[in-house]
């Protein structure tokens, strides 16, 4: 690059005016390439703005706005518009780091150390994308927001406001409101079998934000987890982040497989199951499995989060006891959530955590974001106390094996052997195999431009399944949106 009165010129920058990238952006881009990679060396000037535009054939703008970013990521100094310089403040070794970084993420199979880009890398966000407004079909995760009971919830929330509940509008009790922790501890003895006492229970904002709490407690840089294989992506996420190793374990009919577990990572430092329903193919973890689980735990001084996202609904019999309830070690952090039994947007959760864990917890709650809100878990109290979240849960319970049964009954009509689908007796979601030829992030991407929300059961799995398969969720629809979400499948399929 040779110099004239106006700067440096920079004709030889490449500009593609028919990439989706844009134009600012692609300038920005190759100045900050050409300094870092000492083809602009500090000092140099800069062709104005105005010259800079008429020598690449692009708006003004275009370069004023690539101008602005180099100047406020400090690679450019001088005022624009009256002469702008590469930064005479780039040391060396700045300049040497961040080549080496690049190299390093062009490098096949390199994984950057930088601990929050980790997170981000992991984190589910072809499961979060697009997850707001109103549900359709047939997204997952979500409950029947049209059977709601919204009459009761303003009632009772009409109750509080109308009281002028200024304690509810204070801080309050980190470890959650005291009331609600009593009644949660009242009702999982009784409906999930969880030993517990008011004192062991963490009111949190969500499960994720419980997971992510858990990771911060009990991790350390390079321990290793058990994970389901396939399972929940959203716990990938906070272990990853906390730097540890993921142990992709394979399921059979009883859940989780211990044996195949202990032979890859004797000494792990956490298990994370969904023994009660597993996610996301269904199973119910045997007894002998949870029992062999817990007693690995207590031999090698090893956690297990137990997430139990939906056992509430189990259309057949009781719902079955929480493993929590057979740990009698206190190794055993057990997650709930109310978002997917009352509504996604109420973002409360809870952890029963052992007793010599409680303050560790509430510590870390503390630095997170103090508690959640008042109003709300007050709310949900009175729900719990008055029969009213009882009440609901068996209703939706009746419901969602009602549309459980129109799915499997749509499909059979309009896709036959195309989709293969098997009754679930629980939970909010049925696995729909396909055949073996076919691709189903391909099928599920081709859905979406029919209208229809589903997941490839691929992006669970660390490794291959033995056949490609989808993700139906079912609980946030009603039988006319079933079956034509069905038939848009269909044309999708085809």
């Amino acid at each position: 690059m040779t110099k004239h009165p106006g700067g440096i010129v920079l004709t030889s920058l490449q500009l593609d005016r028919e990439s989706h990238v844009p134009m600012f952006q692609q300038l920005y881009q190759a100045i900050r390439q050409a300094v870092l990679s000492r083809g602009l060396l500090p000092g140099a000037r800069l062709p104005s703005t105005r010259t800079l535009a008429k020598e690449l054939e692009i708006s003004r703008n275009t370069v004023v706005m690539a101008y602005e970013q180099l100047l406020s990521e400090g690679y450019v100094e001088g005022q624009i518009g009256s002469g702008s310089y590469i930064s005479r403040f780039l040391p060396d070794e700045l300049l040497a780091g961040r080549l080496e970084t690049e190299k390093l993420q062009a490098e096949p199979g390199h994984e950057i150390k930088y601990r929050p880009k980790r997170y981000l890398a992991h984190a589910p966000m072809k499961i979060w994308k697009g997850r707001g407004g109103l549900p359709r079909a047939f997204r997952f995760g979500v409950p029947a927001l049209d059977h709601f009971p919204y009459s009761t919830w303003n009632r009772i929330l009409n109750k509080y406001w109308r009281s002028e509940p200024q304690a509810l509008l204070n801080y309050g009790r980190i470890a959650g409101y005291r009331p609600l922790c009593e009644a949660l501890a009242m009702y999982l003895q009784i409906a999930r079998g969880v030993r517990c006492e008011p004192e062991q229970i963490i009111i949190v904002s969500g499960s994720q934000q419980g997971l992510d709490l858990t990771c911060k407690v009990l991790l350390n840089p390079s321990d290793t987890v058990w994970m389901e294989d396939p399972g929940y992506h959203g716990a990938r996420a906070p272990f990853l982040a906390a730097g540890a190793k993921i142990i992709p374990v394979p399921l059979d009919e009883e859940g989780l497989d211990v044996t195949r577990a202990e032979e890859l990572s004797p000494q792990a430092r956490l298990a994370f199951v969904t023994p009660s329903h597993q996610f996301p193919l269904g199973m119910t973890m045997s007894l002998t499995r949870r029992l062999r689980l817990l007693e690995w735990a207590s031999r090698v001084g090893a956690w297990i989060i137990e997430d139990d996202y939906d056992s509430e609904f189990r259309y057949s019999g009781r719902p079955l006891a929480a493993l929590q309830g057979l740990d009698h070690d206190g190794r055993v952090i057990y997650i709930g959530t109310f978002s997917k039994v009352l509504f996604p947007s109420l973002r409360l959760g809870y952890l029963v955590v052992p007793p010599n864990l409680v303050d560790d917890f509430t510590a870390a709650r503390a630095m997170s974001d103090q508690h959640s809100s008042l109003i709300e878990q007050a709310v949900v109290t009175d729900l719990l106390t008055e029969g009213h979240f009882s009440r609901h849960i068996r209703n939706m319970r009746a419901l969602y094996q009602e549309r459980q049964q129109a799915v499997i009954k749509a499909v059979d009509k309009y896709l036959g052997p195309r989709l293969d689908v098997h009754p679930d007796n629980a939970g909010m979601h049925l696995v729909g195999w396909l055949s073996k030829d076919m691709n189903d992030e391909t099928v599920a991407q081709e859905a979406v431009t029919h209208g229809v929300d589903v997941l490839p059961l691929s992006v669970f799995g660390s490794n291959p399944l033995p056949r490609p398969g989808l993700l139906l969720g079912y609980a946030a629809i009603n039988e006319a949106q079933i079956q034509e979400g069905i038939e848009r499948l269909g044309k999708a399929l085809k």
